[in-house]
């Protein structure tokens, strides 16, 4: 098992991992609109961009396995978690959020959860920070993690 930096030779399958994961749990719950906004977001050329911009974004590997993927921007938003839905629930989302961690540059990581994944997020540790809402046809749930300062 590895978290490492994404490379753009990854671009593919991550955006092949965050459409198979949409798909399978966000896309049954949110308007045609919502499913056309998280493509354009999860395309191989947003991905592109994403690399070049000051985020970061880092994949989980097992082998020659991609399991999962998370994305920080500008050191303090979280933009992406997705796990392969074959590998949900597996501690990958936890240790893709504990490495991201290092990378924080604010003492609270926001994120517009999905609906779906709040669960998730409370396991993590994340806290709802207000009611729930809408951009794009996405529903969202605004959440924060607070990190511990570093040294």
């Amino acid at each position: 098992m590895a978290i490492r930096k994404m490379v753009r030779t990854d671009i593919d399958a991550v955006s092949a991992l965050c459409i198979a994961a949409f798909d399978d749990t966000v896309a049954p719950t949110v308007s045609t609109q919502g499913s056309e906004t998280f493509r354009k977001l999860a395309s191989t050329e947003a991905f592109r961009q994403r690399l070049e911009g000051d985020n970061v974004l880092l994949v989980f590997e097992e082998g020659e396995t991609l399991k999962g993927m998370i994305e920080l921007k500008e050191g303090r938003h979280l933009t992406l978690l997705f796990v392969s839905p074959q590998h949900q629930r597996q501690g990958i989302g936890q240790a893709l959020i504990a490495a991201m961690s290092a990378y924080a540059r604010a003492t609270d990581i926001t994120v517009r959860a999905s609906l779906t994944s709040v669960p998730a997020y409370l396991r993590y540790g994340f806290q709802c920070t207000g009611d729930a809402d809408e951009a794009a046809g996405l529903s969202y749930q605004p959440m924060v993690l607070r990190v511990v300062a570093k040294p």
